[in-house]
């Protein structure tokens, strides 16, 4: 319990301390006229509130990442709580604050825009087939995904209410959430079902703390640092906890939905509480979610055995029934299907305004938005009759990689700037190390020894780090800063 608490209050002093930090160094100007002011289009550029936009932006990157990732990497046991405390503050939330903010500082382009402006066209290229690919991938996992769970609790009271039928009908939402603009449909539920989504969180530790499960949880100290997943050899907490837990520490498909709502913000002054405070409260979730798989199942002992026959909505599902019960299952239905599904129809909409940003091609009128998205629903729903079980083995990697990438280009971008670029150049060799290793040691990877592994892993770290300080070096006088863009 000490632990856990440790954690809260790491998460929220960090929001009004190292926040404010990043938030200088950044240098917001309130003065400046952001894109949803200076080019409003009536669809995607559109000023909201900074409510709406904080809720939004919560649900967008949050989705059933901080619930189920929290859940199956609360087995390592505590040391999952230092990750999450200390991954959001100084790497998730600061990955979600830039990404953010320089998009609203490049007219609310994407993230392979971005990227482009500070490493290079080769890499701008890269960025965009990957994003886009990334973007169809995650909207067609949560077309499925939601389908088959509302077809099993409904098809045995209504036959017709199949797997068909519930895909067919969330396609159809897709298709409105990604063509309608953004205060329509997007702009008037998201807020609900993230409150929806916070007070299950709230719900749940309440519940955990009532009962007194809470004191169940293992503790940091004295022996909270071992590894307590079963199997542990197989499952090193480095690079593996870093890759399971994601979205509540730091998680590269944050940076892809960042310019929805930098598109949205009518002051640079909301960055911090948008982008550094939606990720600090999806921090907040995971640390509940984390302590909930620890404390139900009586410690970690009991959580390995169930995540070894159940799955992670099944678990959810049971927490919140047992604890919080039939409020709790309408909670647990929002969280298990309405969370993946708003974050299907954003990724939807995310790859069509990366099309639309590489392509040139304004989204002023339907007709366009149409040529654009019929293809990515194609290739969306060409995707769902395929086997995921491999390609899904590599997408928490493939997740990771992107916010590796991004973490660089910001890094590169505070070093143009003049600014204190250490803040993300430690995060940014340190998921380095993470991605590379943990791709050499899985099976699905190249299945090697471990020692062999993070001997490359480490090394491949340095040589990037190396090659950062040359660049950095011989360009010395090269940039003046960047503040114009």
């Amino acid at each position: 319990m000490i632990t856990f608490i440790a954690g809260v209050a790491i998460l929220i002093t960090g929001y009004f301390i190292y926040g404010k930090i990043i938030e200088r160094v950044f240098g917001v100007d309130p003065r400046r006229a952001t894109p949803a002011i200076s080019t409003p289009d009536g669809v995607d550029f559109i000023p909201l509130s900074w409510g709406k936009i904080f809720l939004i932006q919560f649900l967008n990157i949050a989705g059933l990442g901080p619930i189920f990732g929290a859940v199956m990497g609360a087995v390592y046991g505590p040391v999952v709580f230092i990750w999450i405390a200390i991954g959001t503050i100084f790497g998730g939330a600061v990955h979600d604050y830039f990404s953010g903010m320089l998009s609203v500082r490049h007219n609310g382009g994407s993230i392979g825009e971005v990227v482009g402006t500070y490493l290079g066209k080769g890499t701008k290229q890269f960025m965009r087939l990957f994003t886009v690919i990334l973007m169809i991938f995650v909207g067609a996992v949560f077309i499925t995904g939601p389908a088959e769970i509302l077809a099993g609790i409904t098809q045995s009271s209504y036959s017709w209410m199949s797997l068909l039928f519930w895909g067919i009908i969330i396609v159809i939402y897709y298709i409105l959430a990604t063509l309608l603009p953004v205060d329509k449909i997007i702009g008037r539920i998201y807020p609900f079902f993230g409150v929806a989504l916070l007070f299950m969180a709230i719900g749940v530790i309440i519940a955990l703390f009532t009962s007194g499960k809470i004191m169940s949880m293992p503790e940091l100290f004295p022996n909270g640092f071992q590894n307590m997943k079963s199997n542990a050899e197989a499952s090193p907490i480095f690079p593996m906890l870093f890759i399971t837990v994601a979205c509540g520490a730091i998680s590269g498909f944050h940076s892809t939905q960042a310019p929805l709502m930098a598109r949205c913000i009518a002051s640079e002054r909301l960055g911090r509480r948008v982008f550094y405070g939606a990720m600090v409260a999806e921090g907040l979730v995971a640390m509940i979610w984390a302590a909930a798989g620890m404390s139900f199942y009586g410690g970690t002992d009991g959580l390995n055995e169930i995540v070894a026959s159940r799955t992670p909505a099944s678990i959810v599902s049971e927490i919140c029934n047992s604890m919080l019960g039939t409020f709790g299952g309408i909670l647990a239905l929002i969280g298990v299907v309405a969370a993946p599904i708003t974050s299907g129809d954003t990724a939807f909409r995310s790859g069509r305004l990366i099309v639309a940003d590489f392509l040139n091609f304004k989204q002023f009128s339907i007709r366009n938005r149409l040529m654009i998205s019929i293809p990515l629903f194609a290739a969306g729903l060409t995707l769902t009759q395929l086997n995921f079980e491999i390609i899904w083995r590599y997408f928490g990697w493939a997740n990771q990689t992107l916010a590796v990438i991004v973490l660089w280009t910001i890094t590169v971008y505070l070093w143009q700037a003049g600014k204190l670029y250490i803040l993300t150049l430690i995060p940014a060799l340190f998921m380095t190390a993470v991605i590379t290793t943990y791709i050499l040691i899985v099976p699905t990877g190249f299945g090697l020894p471990h020692t062999l592994a993070y001997g490359i892993g480490i090394g491949i770290t340095i040589v990037l780090g190396g090659y950062f300080a040359y660049y950095t070096n011989s360009n010395k006088g090269r940039w003046l800063s960047r503040e114009g863009v």
